[in-house]
């Protein structure tokens, strides 16, 4: 259990009406036996779980007063603890409000509206904690040794941070000793409607990297491809307000060498990151064809005949069915990126308050909402490392220079940050030795060394 180290292990936190914890008629009684008055990590994990078990029988009367215990606890300036149980209650009070709207009075409404960072702003969240660079080095340093001794080099890139990974590529390219290859860079027109958001185009980041690989002299083309012209322009700028009708099987449909314009004299470079989880892993049926579109994206660009394929992800299950599994294992991860935002940054930072604002929308995603509403389908390291087996991958190892750059970066941030390897040659950040994101390295079956 986690709970022990979240925001300050020794921090509890009184109620303005601890006679709930004594009341032996108040259904609330039972939950908080053992609690005396106040409210540790576990206590609020324990309060989550009964909010969401009253939601699951629709007793509105009971919700409602364990929410007013939470509100009691919940801060967005307040420790991590508060900070976080502030964005649980809600996602818990949008939940309510559709699954019995007229007996809850909470004010459900007060959605913070996520703005649209420039770019600089943008390399300034990433930079912020290593939940991002992390990746990206592991990464860059397997593109780059999978690549050696080839001219010409193809990235199809599926990520959600608009390109921040690729200027240090660019960089690495620029400085071999050899010629540097020509690099094509290719992105979906759309992306899911999850943040970071960008104030800027596709187009306009593509020509931002473009000139910064002219700058450093290596041969550089973007492309995007539009896999759906029905539903918006590619030249849209990626807001909140873009895509909620991003549809993952048209751009299934649409990856084909031809729409992609691959070619048989580059290395094909397939880049994933915190991309998977959007892609659905339920499967429709007991066929093949049925097979979920995760697996059935693996099997598309499997058939590409790539030299690499990373993927990189948060390590963490938050795919049961179940509300409560999902609740209990959102709040022991999503402590992390709290607790550490905590070592450096002011309660009242207008970053630290942006960036989980952030993680708040995917806690919403993953707690109020069910069936295809619901995008944020994380799987651990361990069962993307199964799914990668089955759909015809082997992993491969990170040099020993990647696990140097890697430690690095983490040097470069709070002493809680470090790095593990498990099985399957994967890499995993952590913070106080829990797992937090892990990177892996893959190619098909029959092209590893």
């Amino acid at each position: 259990m986690k709970t022990e180290l979240r925001g300050n292990s020794n921090t509890s936190i009184s109620l303005q009406n601890p006679s709930l914890f004594n009341n032996p008629q108040s259904s609330l009684s039972g939950a908080l036996q053992g609690c005396l008055g106040s409210l540790d990590g576990a206590c609020i994990e324990k309060l989550l779980l009964h909010c969401a078990s009253a939601l699951e029988h629709n007793d509105g009367t009971l919700a409602q007063q364990v929410m007013w215990v939470l509100n009691n606890v919940a801060s967005l300036v307040g420790d991590p603890n508060q900070r976080l149980t502030s964005w649980f209650l809600r996602a818990l009070i949008s939940r309510a409000s559709k699954v019995c709207p007229t007996a809850m009075n909470f004010d459900g409404s007060s959605t913070i509206r996520r703005r649209n960072m420039s770019v600089t702003e943008l390399a300034v969240y990433v930079d912020l904690i290593p939940w991002h660079r992390f990746g990206f080095c592991a990464s860059n340093s397997a593109i780059l040794k999978a690549i050696e001794g080839y001219s010409k080099v193809h990235i199809l890139d599926f990520s959600i941070t608009h390109c921040m990974q690729w200027p240090t590529l660019i960089d690495a390219l620029a400085i071999r000793p050899e010629r540097p290859p020509s690099l094509r860079i290719t992105v979906p027109s759309c992306r899911p409607p999850v943040p970071p958001f960008l104030n800027v185009s596709c187009e306009e980041v593509g020509l931002r990297l473009s000139n910064f690989a002219k700058y450093r002299d290596v041969p550089f083309e973007f492309n995007v491809f539009d896999h759906d012209p029905s539903s918006f322009a590619s030249s849209e700028i990626m807001s909140q307000e873009s895509s909620h009708d991003f549809h993952f099987e048209s751009l299934l449909n649409h990856l084909t060498p031809t729409m992609l314009d691959l070619r048989d004299d580059e290395a094909l470079v397939i880049n994933c990151q915190n991309w998977l989880r959007y892609l659905s892993d339920e499967e429709k049926g007991n066929s093949v064809q049925d097979s979920s579109l995760r697996d059935a994206f693996l099997c598309t660009v499997k058939g590409f005949n790539p030299c690499i394929v990373v993927v990189v992800d948060e390590d963490s299950d938050l795919s049961a069915p179940s509300l409560s599994s999902r609740i209990t294992t959102c709040f022991n991860f999503l402590w992390i990126p709290f607790d550490a935002l905590e070592t450096f940054l002011l309660k009242d930072s207008n970053q630290r308050i942006e960036y989980e604002s952030d993680i708040g929308h995917k806690i919403e995603n993953i707690i109020s909402f069910e069936g295809a509403q619901r995008i944020e389908r994380l799987e651990s390291g361990i069962q993307l490392a199964q799914r990668m087996k089955n759909a015809g991958f082997s992993s491969v190892p990170f040099c020993e220079d990647t696990i140097g750059e890697v430690r690095s970066l983490l040097e470069e941030h709070a002493s809680g940050w470090g790095m593990k390897r498990e099985e399957d040659h994967m890499l995993v950040l952590t913070w106080k030795g829990h797992n937090s994101v892990f990177s892996t390295a893959w190619v098909p079956n029959g092209l590893q060394d």
